[in-house]
């Protein structure tokens, strides 16, 4: 039988408690109700279930669909409620089951960059943050991951990374109706702006010159 969320986030816990120097920035952050985009960036394979243990809710995921295809991996992710995508492609299947999930008051993990950069460096976001936040009128929650590139193989943590996962504040976009590609674009910019507040310079590639968000921009409104 299958591991329930809950068993897998346990375990996730106690592999980086006791193979790593783990530490959770900002947990406080997080609502404990209601719909909730979780938006971070991504240079790893472990980051989906590092957030899992990270954050004080049940997250979903989306996914890409090559991780469905090997069966012990593929009962791991949906016991995580991961929702299949392909990347590069518009899914409608994902839209929807991610706006269901939103619907519903729950938590959906995105990586905005869609793909993993192992350098540890940001790059551009996909458009695909923005417009599930405005069309669900969903909250993000932004969060920085670093350390987690230095793990790329299973065997990589056993040199006890030290990993910091860093929570920043939720916050909105300013609803956009026509969802034009280019406003889209800019929207999920500004979420990648956010991210890449939450971290050290170095880390943040194309956005290492983005001014502090220390005040909504004109682009968010106060939740």
């Amino acid at each position: 039988m299958p591991l329930s969320y809950w068993a897998w986030t346990s375990l996730m816990r106690s592999y980086l408690l006791l193979l790593s120097r783990w530490r959770v920035v900002g947990q406080e952050n997080v609502p404990r109700k209601g719909p909730l985009i979780i938006a971070a960036n991504h240079f790893s394979f472990i980051d989906p279930p590092l957030i899992s243990a990270s954050v004080p809710r049940r997250i979903a995921f989306l996914a890409k669909q090559e991780l469905f295809r090997f069966l012990p991996l593929r009962l791991m992710v949906r016991s995580f409620g991961a929702i299949a995508v392909r990347r590069g492609r518009s899914s409608r299947h994902a839209l929807e089951r991610s706006e269901r999930i939103l619907a519903q008051g729950k938590a959906l993990g995105i990586f905005p960059e869609n793909r993993r950069n192992r350098q540890g460096q940001l790059q551009h976001p996909q458009r695909g943050v923005a417009l599930l936040a405005l069309r669900n009128s969903a909250p993000i929650l932004p969060i920085a991951i670093t350390g987690s590139e230095k793990v790329q193989s299973f065997w990589d943590i056993f040199r006890r990374p030290t990993i910091t996962v860093t929570i920043g504040h939720p916050f909105y976009l300013q609803p956009n109706m026509e969802e034009t590609d280019s406003d889209l674009q800019a929207q999920a910019e500004v979420v990648m702006e956010h991210i890449a507040q939450l971290l050290p310079e170095i880390y943040r590639g194309p956005f290492g010159k983005a001014s502090p968000l220390a005040t909504p921009a004109s682009a968010l409104k106060e939740m």
